[in-house]
Order: C-alpha cells, then structure tokens, then sequence
C-alpha cells in the first residue's frame, strides 16, 4: 500500500476507518494471482472546477482522494453497479463476500455530502474517487 502526502478533512474517524478498510479489503480480495498487489492513495485539495465532475460545485474546495489497484479490475459498464447493495459481479464462490462493502462505502461519503466514483478496466484494476467538501478552506 502506498500513500503520498495526504490532505487533512473533517469526517467521522470511525466510518472513514470502515470505507478505507473496506476499500483496501476488496483491492486486496480482487488482487490477481500471482501478482503483488499494488494500492495506492492519494489525495488533494481541490477546487469542484479542477475536479470536473458535473455534480461538485465549481467555487467549493474539496478533499479528492483516490484508491487505484492493480488488481483483476471490472468492466466499466458497472461503474454505478458496485455500488448497489447485494450487488455481486461474480459468483460467490469465486469471490466470498456479502456484497454490501461497497454500498456501506458510498452511504458513508454520503453521510460525509461527499461524493464517491468508481472506474474500473478487466485486467488492469480499479480506481475509486471521492470528493468531500472541506470544511477547513473556504
């Protein structure tokens, strides 16, 4: 796991504790065979107009964090799916899992009136992006 210089946001610590750990808990489940795993998070301070995601408000600085792995990845026609509750894209014998880690992760930036996103492509990983308003620059 690598993680560079990481900007400082309010949250909640214990259900930012549970997205962290739930996000490194699936790049580490849909880590490839045979191949090391490799997380990285970043993060940053940014105006919502550098960030160009049609939902974050120009003027308002925010706290953009981001997990990339280098694991099995998804096809990025589920991008929105993952994010269901129950929602699987393999079968649970290949991949054991209840499928709510990652709803639990979105109702958490949303408790936070954040924002999460996710990309993924097969075989080369998956990228989550999310975007909390910072409380701490106006």
């Amino acid at each position: 796991i690598e993680a560079d210089h990481l900007c400082e946001c309010i949250v909640i610590p214990f259900q930012f504790q549970q997205l962290v750990q739930n996000l490194i808990s699936n790049s580490l489940k849909f880590s490839k065979p045979d191949v090391t795993p490799h997380i990285q998070i970043k993060s940053r301070i940014a105006k919502g107009i550098e960030l160009a995601h049609p939902v974050l408000e120009p003027s308002k600085d925010y706290c953009h964090i981001t997990f990339q792995d280098n694991g099995i990845g998804f096809d990025p026609e589920f991008n929105e799916q993952v994010f269901g509750l129950f929602q699987r894209l393999h079968g649970k014998t290949e991949y054991p899992g209840t499928g709510i880690g990652l709803a639990i992760c979105k109702k958490i930036i949303e408790n936070h009136n954040g924002i999460i996103t996710a990309s993924g492509n097969p075989g080369i990983g998956a990228t989550f992006n999310i975007y909390i308003p910072d409380l701490n620059h106006k």
